[in-house]
């Protein structure tokens, strides 16, 4: 290897016995040893205990010489994650310091790792979830997780001391016997090369759909639809017709969330069999979001079931601050389980849907339990929704990406969009890395681009092309429309068509047309606020140039 990493490298073991949390920096004492093997490509370590031991956390710390003009990728903990490209004058963002206080801190990071990692606090020092890389120019070497089943990975560049840590979070778990902590794959060659080999080295199941172009009811309505809604929408899509692949209606349609099997009677009268009918006569799959593991604290299921909730110390863990607060259905309690699965057949089997909106999943593993690790939890989540669903197509949301792979069709890789391309007021305080942001959705888009078609089919969220309800200009539509039509395969639209211009239609049917044509060469940041993309299409060679904060740019030229 060009850049060796991980030879004679530093260990820290954090781990419990006798009741004492101790830090170890050594291969072997009379608790534990390690086995740990370097090998071309591969890095596998795990874990000897001597006596009953509980872990909290296992790093390597290894040297990895950084040049001039390199940058370190740092992938998000979950799909609304920000995800960048680092150079060694950035410096990461934390949740706002107005939530420092522990209580704040952990509304604020709900949605974050924050419980587990300790985000940098100065620049040059970058974190990444699951597997990243370093890349100077065309050169990149990557450093992957082959599978997060025992833990959740997190990668640590540490650019002005030279060094990379890969961590281990096995918070929770209690051992008597061998455990593996890293399977680690790592190789170097070109953007494409390295990601072709990381996801074929991980075995990773190509998707069983390429493309998904339609509508979703969230960004004009949110929770706030009806049947009538529903049904003018999807007749206002026959002017985009013959680009359409479905049609998903989003939240709203339920009682209360945990409610599934109760649809709101007086919003949807006929039922949402009926939906789904109606949508299938168009030629369509029929596709509904749902939040699996969320129980609402006002619904039915939670005050029937309270026994079902995940709870710390006994008190029920809220999942999600949304819907007035939301617990989570335990996934290791039989009748939530069951309740889950009965479910599941209602909406795919006797509703009769295609494809599974899941959001706000990783609500799941918010704390290890049952001396199980946050990722174990993680990873045996979505093996079950795979069972709950069968063949039929699930769409990921709000999930922790690395247990995601080979077990979904198609996931979120961006936080939600916003209805003003430049954000709200929040924003700028930055509440946490999830919040909803136009900006913050492109960069995803772009700087994930490697996991559509290798594991799933990347869903950059919405682009617009309404007039009402909406802050966008025209330059800064068609740069999100063609950012997502270029790095994605899940192409939604949240518009009544019936708003559309001529010209619209066509763009509407330029964006949801699959990117055959297109190949990305290189994509990024060229300055300060200022991305670059390089592509080919046909052959020819192009250039996108624009402001991700203002949206201003050449995209005439391109879209």
């Amino acid at each position: 290897m060009k850049r060796a990493f991980g030879v004679n490298p530093d260990f820290v073991v954090e781990y419990i016995s006798a009741g004492i949390t101790r830090h170890s920096t050594s291969r072997e004492n009379s608790d534990y040893s390690l086995e740990y093997e370097v090998s071309d490509g591969a890095i596998k370590c795990s874990i000897i205990p001597k006596t009953a031991i509980s872990l909290v956390k296992v790093s390597v710390i290894g040297r990895f010489d950084f040049k001039a003009g390199d940058v370190f990728f740092g992938n998000g903990y979950q799909s609304w994650t920000t995800t960048s490209e680092y150079n060694r004058n950035d410096k990461m963002l934390d949740i706002t310091p107005m939530a420092a206080i522990s209580p704040l801190r952990n509304l604020a990071g709900i949605s974050s790792d924050c419980r587990f990692v300790d985000a940098p606090k100065t620049a040059g020092v970058f974190i990444s979830h699951c597997y990243t890389y370093v890349r100077n120019g065309e050169e990149v070497t990557l450093i992957g997780s082959l599978t997060e089943k025992q833990g959740f990975t997190v990668f640590t560049g540490n650019m002005a001391g030279n060094f990379i840590s890969v961590s281990k979070d096995v918070e929770g778990v209690t051992i008597k016997d061998k455990y593996e902590l890293f399977d680690l794959f790592i190789t170097e060659g070109t953007y494409d090369e390295v990601f072709d080999a990381y996801f074929s080295a991980m075995k990773v199941s190509k998707p069983a759909v390429d493309h998904l172009s339609g509508y979703t009811s969230w960004y004009n309505y949110f929770q706030k639809i009806d049947e009538n809604i529903i049904l003018r929408d999807l007749d206002a899509l026959d002017r985009v017709r013959d680009s359409v692949s479905i049609f998903q209606v989003d939240d709203g349609y339920e009682t209360f969330v945990g409610d599934w099997e109760d649809p709101n009677p007086e919003k949807f009268p006929h039922g949402m069999g009926y939906i789904a009918q109606k949508i299938h006569e168009k030629g369509y799959k029929a596709g509904i979001w749902l939040a699996p593991f969320s129980v609402q604290i006002k619904s039915r299921t939670y005050k029937e079931h309270p026994d079902w909730i995940i709870r710390k110390k006994g008190k029920p863990v809220l999942g999600c601050p949304g819907w007035g607060g939301a617990y989570t259905l335990d996934i290791y309690n039989e009748g939530a389980r069951n309740y889950i699965k009965q479910f599941f057949d209602t909406v795919l089997n006797k509703w009769g849907y295609d494809l599974v909106k899941l959001d706000f999943l990783y609500s799941q593993c918010l704390w290890p339990r049952n001396g199980k690790s946050r990722g174990t939890i993680m990873c045996e989540a979505m093996d079950f929704l795979r069972e709950c669903c069968g063949d039929k197509l699930i769409l990921g949301c709000g999930v922790p990406l690395g247990a995601a792979f080979g077990r979904v069709d198609a996931c979120r890789i961006s936080c939600d969009v916003d209805l003003a391309y430049t954000g709200k007021f929040y924003n700028a305080l930055n509440v946490n890395n999830e919040i909803p942001s136009a900006q913050n959705a492109i960069r995803n888009s772009i700087f994930r681009r490697h996991l559509n078609g290798r594991v799933f089919c990347n869903d950059p969220d919405v682009f617009f092309l309404r007039y009402s309800n909406l802050k966008f200009n025209m330059e800064q539509k068609k740069v999100l429309a063609f950012i997502n039509h270029i790095f994605g395969d899940v192409l939604f639209v949240s518009d009544c068509a019936n708003e559309y211009t001529a010209n619209d239609v066509e763009l509407c049917k330029k964006a949801f047309a699959p990117s055959d044509g297109v190949k990305v060469i290189s994509a990024g940041y060229e300055s300060a606020d200022n991305i670059l993309i390089k592509y080919s299409l046909d052959g020819a060679e192009k250039q996108l140039r624009f402001n991700l904060k203002t949206g201003v740019g050449n995209i005439d030229e391109c879209f």
